[in-house]
């Protein structure tokens, strides 16, 4: 079993070294020299070249996760990844995340949590999500997000064009805020991501055959027709609500 770093708050390094007006420009660059690159391919001079011991990535250890975390695993299995512990994730999750970490051997899965005395003012009953998801989602997810991402100038993502909305024309880099983003599976589609994991021989996470195509919190995460189009829509389903709000994250 490979041992898992959890982040404590003492572990966070200091802020990231960008103004916003720099992460634009810098974005900017390394979009027009990278631009026609994605995985591996893209993966390794983000980490080793532009960003080398300032990058670090995010995962939810979701349906679609390991295809990521097999491509930065075979570049740095060392590279830090941040899972937020939201407090309401399927148990399913958190053991498809220990099964993952052994069969990949990663060895820097920093887990964020939310703040304790933040929850116990804001939403003491754990009910929040029933009224209020926006606010919901920072407390569980953004503002943790926020206090990990500190001393990082980039992050890999696992977002992709072909789960749509507002991630139809995503850009292998764009900048966010301060920091640059980077998205080295924007252009797989649906069959690139199993082909991954097909070839690698990646386990599935154990919901998905239950029908949750797309996996998050347990209160906001529905089952989805399999035939679906929308991998993302028991996302917050019948709400006016396709993100929980890291990506906007300044």
């Amino acid at each position: 079993m490979v041992a898992m770093n959890v982040m404590r708050e003492e572990d966070i390094v200091s802020g990231g070294s960008m103004s916003v007006e720099e992460a634009t420009d810098r974005a900017r660059r390394l979009l027009d020299k990278y631009g026609h690159l994605q995985g591996v391919s893209l993966i390794e001079p983000m980490v080793h070249e532009e960003f080398k011991g300032r990058v670090t990535m995010t995962s939810s250890f979701g349906t679609e996760a390991a295809a990521l975390l097999a491509l930065v695993a075979e570049v740095d299995r060392n590279l830090p990844v941040i899972f937020l512990d939201t407090r309401k994730l399927f148990g399913e999750t958190h053991k498809y995340r220990e099964q993952l970490v052994d069969q990949l051997g990663l060895t820097n899965i920093r887990i964020m949590r939310p703040d304790e005395e933040k929850l116990k003012a804001e939403d003491p009953n754990g009910m929040l999500f029933a009224s209020d998801t926006a606010k919901c989602c920072y407390l569980r997810k953004v503002e943790p997000l926020q206090r990990a991402l500190e001393g990082y100038d980039a992050w890999l993502t696992g977002r992709k064009r072909f789960h749509g909305g507002e991630r139809d024309a995503l850009p292998v880099v764009e900048p966010a805020g301060s920091r640059i983003k980077i998205n080295p599976l924007a252009g797989y589609k649906r069959e690139d991501i199993d082909d991954i994991f097909e070839h690698r021989a990646l386990p599935r996470h154990p919901l998905q055959a239950e029908g949750f195509l797309s996996i998050g919190c347990m209160p906001c995460t529905d089952r989805v027709d399999p035939n679906s189009s929308d991998v993302r829509a028991g996302r917050w389903a019948g709400q006016d609500k396709t993100e929980c709000g890291i990506h906007y994250i300044i």
